[in-house]
């Protein structure tokens, strides 16, 4: 009798275990990037920004916000196509070191994941979607690629919090290269 229930139990644990692992949810990728400035906040569809920088054809929400920025389509297409090339293990590394730490820290009070504020979650979460954003560029991974790795249906970017972030460095290419190039030195060593 002892048997049985030794074997029925690891009959149920193992169907348990198939249903959780073998047949887990996928993750969804972001669909909306909702900008927050203040009290104002406006939703735009992860698609109408990569429409917009393979084609530079804007919906009617997406034409507002890219007048609102004063800057040209064609500058602004520039930095949505951006690439940066990194190998897949040099970037594990980078954001799990000390100093992409201190770079998710920052950016996840720009950047994070609906109803939370929590800074964890937000660094997990720039964390996968820069990881999977690469792998799904071979090795390349540009804005575009980011939003759709990131593993929330709605991506909140903070305008008040990038706006004091860009008034401490010159431009958004200086920020980029020195957490692109000057780490990656330090870990291509080790």
């Amino acid at each position: 009798m002892n048997f049985f229930k030794i074997i029925i139990t690891k009959i149920c644990l193992i169907l348990v275990t198939n249903q959780i692992f073998l047949n887990a949810p996928e993750i969804k990728s972001a669909e909306n990037i909702k900008l927050i400035y203040g009290v104002f906040s406006r939703t735009i569809t992860v698609d109408s920004l990569k429409d917009f920088a393979n084609t530079g054809t804007s919906s009617r929400s997406l034409r507002r916000i890219l007048n609102a920025t004063g800057s040209s389509d064609s500058e602004i297409q520039s930095v949505l196509n951006e690439s940066f090339e990194i190998p897949i293990t040099i970037a594990s590394k980078l954001v799990y070191s000390e100093i992409g730490n201190v770079f998710l820290r920052r950016a996840s009070s720009i950047i994070h994941t609906p109803r939370t504020n929590d800074e964890k979650t937000g660094m997990l979460a720039l964390r996968s979607s820069v990881i999977k954003g690469i792998y799904l560029g071979g090795g390349k991974i540009d804005i575009i690629k980011f939003f759709e790795s990131y593993p929330t249906k709605t991506v909140i970017l903070n305008i008040n919090a990038l706006s004091k972030v860009m008034n401490k460095v010159e431009s958004i290419s200086e920020l980029l290269d020195f957490f692109t190039n000057k780490p990656l030195d330090k870990i291509k060593n080790n």
